[in-house]
């Protein structure tokens, strides 16, 4: 493989992991808390939620894919590689628990666009139309949950990455 190409993978891959960790933790450490302060725990913080998600998520998407592209490519130069699921030696099970990771990452992602984000939508027209949504706050909640437990994951993928540097 040309020098160039693993180059342009390592910085791609970075730049992505970027992206992604440190806007879950602008999220969860910055955003979350700070919103919430300022804004109380009404419609104004649920729309607000609403567009940063709207900005943020395909962004996330994005990188999960440049992530997977130049995952594999960094993976298949590396010479601990040995084939697809050959854990033989330190760097393979740091490779495999990292990527273990990831897919909690994903499987959270998912959660919370597909299933989290449309019940809270739902709940905010209720609540635009007068009725009583008392369940709003558990899943506001949860999703508070969720984006910190995904910056975990995220940080686990950091260190898991460190650990396979090392082999």
């Amino acid at each position: 493989m040309p020098t160039w190409v693993l180059a342009l993978s390592f910085w791609l891959h970075m730049v992505a992991t970027i992206i992604w960790v440190g806007g879950l933790a602008l999220m969860a450490l910055i955003v979350w808390p700070g919103a919430r302060t300022a804004l109380g725990a009404g419609q104004p913080l649920a729309d607000l939620m609403r567009e940063l998600n709207r900005r943020f998520e395909p962004l996330t998407w994005l990188c999960l894919a440049v992530l997977i592209a130049t995952g594999l490519t960094q993976m298949s130069a590396n010479p601990h590689y040995e084939g697809f699921l050959k854990i033989e030696n330190g760097w393979a099970m740091a490779l495999l628990l990292k990527h273990l990771a990831i897919g909690g990452m994903i499987a959270i992602g998912v959660y919370l666009r597909w299933v989290l984000q449309p019940a809270l939508a739902r709940l905010a027209l209720l609540e635009a139309r007068g009725q009583a949504t008392p369940e709003v706050e558990t899943w506001r909640g949860r999703e508070i949950t969720l984006t910190r437990l995904n910056l975990v994951c995220g940080l686990l993928v950091l260190a898991l990455t460190a650990v396979a540097r090392v082999f």
